[in-house]
């Protein structure tokens, strides 16, 4: 079978990724938890506190800030803040993923079974729906999938211990920081079963694996620390033991939703999910094939199926499932002997299948971003509102947000905001206010711009079904 030299190899790969991520990438408005990722790191820009992520006016306790610091580098080194730029941080953590399978990976996947590898990885509903986004899932599988990769290959490799214990928990750490402690649970599942599988799990012991533990820890220390010490007039850790029990109790459980967990986690992996059947059908030519291909089998499976059937799960939590199982489809398609239907299928076929598939794939989201993304603009439902206040709101004047709460259409307002928690600490110069619908009496009937009072000017309802006023102080 003909074997794709390594530049080759990443020329393709490169292509696929752009063909596939970039096309229409900010051509829509934020939607989702986007906005929780990027307003934050328009704060940060904008009052140089890095330590401690906001949304609105208050302290954001529910996730570490690794991908508002993204965004914020991504707006500071482009010098613009619009979708595109807050999106490609999620683009570019996919690219490394698919570039490390290429490259660390290439020697024991081989040429073709690394090609193979990075094109499933970039060609899978999960991946091409989370890195299109600036959401956390994107960042936090990509570290895990570097940290993976980087040991699975090294191990067998036999590479030196200390590199293959330490370097991998740099993404680890980073993980830490991108979404908290999940991704261990995948990443210890698939290094415990490959090791088993070996008689080597003794090397959980070593010293090199202990310092690669101190290395992750010491990554998220260096910014929990100082945040907690800054917080520390905050419940930081009860509002996290909170949302990690939240996931076991679930108040909110759904037995609908619950039971529809592992469907929706496989669809994830479409259309790959359909070939998995492959892999019992799979001749591996040697022992250690056969058992590193079951060791990622139970490795990606067993939390896969841990983690959605807890009452408080949501399918996207098991995506780090995607990396071991791309790695598994590689080897499965890469081998020699592979059997469908009775029949054996030739290498070249299989390689085939996947280049048509990522072909396929990139395809047609260059068309989404020309042919559907015109009609989706339409039907924006947040630029509107910005669209609103911009026109009350002169572009000189400050615009003071009173306790505003997570309002995604502040992204786009054109005017400088200013977050204030306070009305004691709206300066008597202001003259235009958002205020949520609680505090409007208190703002209305407020002497603090003595002897002009702030008059409601606009009442803004968005797409969820919340309000809040524009109002002005003095006449309009």
């Amino acid at each position: 079978m003909h074997v794709m030299s390594r530049p080759a190899s990443l020329l393709l790969i490169i292509l696929c990724w752009a063909a596939i991520y970039l096309p229409g990438l900010g051509s829509l408005e934020i939607k989702g938890e986007e906005g929780r990722r990027i307003l934050p790191a328009v704060t940060m820009l904008d009052t140089g506190n890095y330590l401690v992520p906001q949304v609105g006016s208050e302290p954001y306790y529910r996730k570490p800030p690794l991908v508002n610091w993204l965004v914020a580098a991504s707006f500071k080194i482009t010098g613009v803040r619009n979708e595109w730029t807050a999106r490609l941080p999620s683009a570019l953590c996919v690219l490394a993923v698919a570039l490390a399978f290429i490259t660390i990976a290439r020697q024991s996947l081989g040429p073709n079974g690394s090609l193979i590898a990075a094109l499933i990885w970039l060609a899978n509903f999960g991946t091409i729906e989370k890195g299109r986004l600036i959401e956390i899932e994107a960042l936090y599988v990509s570290l895990f999938g570097l940290a993976l990769i980087f040991w699975l290959s090294w191990w067998q490799q036999r590479r030196s211990s200390w590199l293959a214990w330490t370097v991998p928990w740099i993404f680890l750490g980073l993980g830490l920081l991108a979404k908290g402690p999940l991704h261990l649970l995948f990443f210890y599942a698939v290094v415990a079963a490959v090791l088993y599988r070996e008689g080597e799990l003794r090397k959980l012991l070593s010293i090199p694996h202990f310092t690669g533990v101190l290395i992750m820890t010491g990554i998220f220390a260096a910014w929990a620390i100082p945040y907690w010490l800054a917080m520390r007039d905050a419940d930081v850790a009860q509002n996290w033991s909170a949302q990690l029990t939240g996931r076991l109790t679930a108040d909110d459980f759904k037995l609908r939703s619950w039971l529809l967990n592992v469907p929706r986690g496989l669809a994830y992996f479409l259309p790959w999910t359909l070939l998995l059947p492959l892999v019992a059908k799979t001749k591996w030519t040697s022992n250690s094939e056969r058992d590193l291909a079951h060791a990622l089998g139970w490795g990606a499976a067993l939390p896969f199926l841990l983690v959605n059937l807890l009452p408080g799960a949501l399918p996207r939590y098991s995506m780090p499932a995607l990396v071991p199982a791309c790695w598994l489809m590689a080897t499965t398609l890469a081998a020699e002997n592979v059997g469908w239907r009775g029949k054996i299928l030739e290498p070249k076929t299989r390689l085939r299948w996947v280049l048509s598939t990522a072909i396929a794939a990139s395809i047609l989201l260059c068309l989404y971003a020309v042919a559907l993304v015109p009609a989706l603009q339409r039907r924006s439902k947040v630029k509107p509102i910005a669209a609103q206040i911009d026109r009350r709101v002169p572009e000189s004047e400050r615009l003071y947000a009173l306790d505003p709460d997570y309002q995604p259409f502040l992204f786009y307002v054109r005017s400088r905001l200013v977050y204030v928690n306070r009305l004691e600490d709206v300066p008597a110069s202001a003259r235009y206010l958002l205020v949520q619908p609680d505090r409007e009496r208190e703002v209305m009937e407020s002497q603090h711009w003595s002897p002009l009072r702030a008059q409601p000017i606009e009442r803004l309802t968005d797409y969820r079904k919340r309000t809040i006023i524009l109002a002005r102080v003095g006449d309009e």
